[in-house]
C-alpha cells in the first residue's frame, strides 16, 4: 500500500510541476486523475479509500486554479468531483475480486465519464459554447476557439489513466509478492503482515 500512495503522490506532484514548469502544453491533461481516484478506491484501506485521493487532487487544483490565476473554487469543479466521486463509487465496487483485465477497463470507462461529466460542466459553465446540442458536441471536440482541442485532453488522460492504472497494479502486485515471500520464510509473522485476498 505504501508504494501505492507514493505512487498516487508522485503524480499529483507531477501534474502541479507540469503546469509550473511550461511544458505541460504539449500533453494537455497528461495527468491519471480519474486513475488516481480508481485506483485508490479499489486499493487503499476503506478509510483512505476516498479521502487520500480527492483530497490530494483538490488541494493539487487549489495550486494550479492560483497559478492560472483563476478562482481558487469554481462551478467547474463541482462536476469535476461528482466524477471523481463516481468513479471512486465505481472503484470501491471492485474491490472484492480484482482482476487487472477488469480494472483496465474501469480505467478506460473512468477515463470516459471524467471527460463527458467535466466538458459537459464547461459547456455549461462557458459562455463560448451555445446551449444547445452542437454546442455540447463543439465541448466534447473541438473545444474553444484558440485552445487545444478539447479531444486532446481526453487523448492524453486516457494514456495516462491506463498507464497510471497499470503501474499502480504492478506496484500492488510486487507489495503482494513481497509479503507473500515475507510470510513464507517466516509463518510466525504477525497475521497483519499476511498478505490481503
Amino acid at each position: 500500500m505504501i508504494a501505492g500512495i507514493i505512487l498516487t503522490l508522485v503524480c499529483i506532484g507531477y501534474r502541479v510541476a507540469m503546469a509550473y514548469s511550461g511544458h505541460g502544453q504539449w500533453w494537455f491533461d497528461f495527468a491519471p486523475i480519474s486513475a488516481i481516484a480508481l485506483c485508490g478506491a479499489v486499493y487503499f484501506p476503506k478509510w483512505l479509500a476516498f479521502v487520500l485521493p480527492l483530497g490530494a487532487l483538490f488541494i493539487s487544483d487549489l495550486i494550479l486554479n492560483a497559478h492560472y490565476g483563476v478562482s481558487l473554487i469554481s462551478g467547474e469543479m463541482a462536476f469535476r468531483y461528482l466524477a471523481l466521486a463516481a468513479v471512486g463509487v465505481g472503484g470501491y465496487a471492485l474491490r472484492n475480486g480484482i482482476r487487472n483485465p477488469l480494472l483496465l477497463g474501469g480505467a478506460v470507462l473512468a477515463s470516459l465519464w471524467f471527460y463527458l461529466v467535466t466538458n459537459t460542466g464547461s459547456w455549461l459553465g462557458e459562455p463560448a459554447y451555445a446551449k444547445t446540442f452542437a454546442g455540447w458536441i463543439q465541448a466534447q471536440t473541438t473545444g474553444v476557439p484558440g485552445y487545444p482541442a478539447t479531444w486532446l485532453f481526453l487523448r492524453n488522460s486516457l494514456l495516462s489513466d491506463l498507464l497510471f492504472t497499470g503501474l499502480f497494479m504492478a506496484c500492488m502486485s510486487f507489495t503482494s509478492a513481497r509479503k507473500s515471500a515475507a510470510l513464507s520464510r517466516n509463518p510466525l509473522l504477525p497475521s497483519r503482515f499476511a498478505p490481503k485476498s
